[in-house]
């Protein structure tokens, strides 16, 4: 069911979502900047802000939509950080698995909403000939790093499958979400070598990942927050 249909505010109430909104992206960004300052000083307290990070967001979005009934695309969009919470905190929350597994795991899983989110419920246009990049991304990356990836080789490029695939269903949408698309692959391409290429990869890689990550994933809830305004008020007045 299209977001039209999840979910109706009075026109006159739109703008209330975005003030609330806003509170929380400002939360968001506070913790985000205080994770990379933390992680790029090596601090003990980069561990915990990391696991603050995917609340933070989570509040934001829940700000954004509060007063509207709750349908499919939202809580595709809540379940997409709260799966992206539980990679970030895999070798906490799950130590009993192996880290990196378990990190893959969860954040395809989170594409997987994420994809479903873009293409059913917040798409603004026909697939662009250029989303065809991608396919050219996973190729690259792929052929980079197959001599070091050993037995993680068929679940990476099955990963990549799906984070490439988030990112062709990001270019149907608006340009937050797309932008937002970009830099969380930016941020796994990243990630990607500091794991299977570590040596190859300097010290400020490793915030740089975590920067790239914190403002692709609020670019795209903003994003996806400006569209429901847009989709629920046009509903409300027809």
């Amino acid at each position: 069911m299209p977001l039209a249909a999840d979910s109706r505010i009075a026109p006159r109430d739109a703008s209330a979502p975005s003030r609330r909104a806003a509170w929380g992206f400002v939360l968001y960004a506070v913790v985000s900047i205080a994770h990379v300052l933390f992680l790029a000083v090596d601090s003990p307290l980069a561990a915990p802000t990391k696991l603050m990070l995917m609340p933070a967001l989570a509040l934001a979005v829940a700000l954004g939509l509060r007063g509207a009934p709750w349908g499919a695309g939202p809580a595709l969009m809540i379940s997409a950080i709260t799966l992206s919470w539980i990679g970030d905190g895999a070798g906490t929350f799950l130590p009993f698995l192996p880290t990196v597994p378990a990190m893959l795991l969860f954040f395809g899983l989170a594409h997987i909403c994420y994809i479903r989110l873009f293409w059913r419920h917040l798409a603004v246009r026909a697939l662009p000939p250029w989303s065809a990049v991608y396919a050219l991304w996973w190729g690259v990356l792929l052929a980079v790093l197959w001599p070091h990836l050993g037995g993680l080789l068929v679940a990476v490029a099955v990963y990549g499958v799906v984070l490439g695939g988030t990112a062709v269903a990001a270019s149907r949408c608006n340009p937050l979400v797309i932008w937002g698309s970009v830099f969380f692959l930016s941020s796994d391409s990243v990630l990607a070598f500091r794991l299977f290429l570590p040596d190859a990869m300097p010290d400020w890689t490793s915030p740089l990942v975590m920067a790239t990550y914190c403002l692709g994933q609020g670019l795209i809830a903003a994003g996806a927050l400006a569209e429901i305004r847009i989709r629920t008020v046009r509903a409300a007045s027809e």
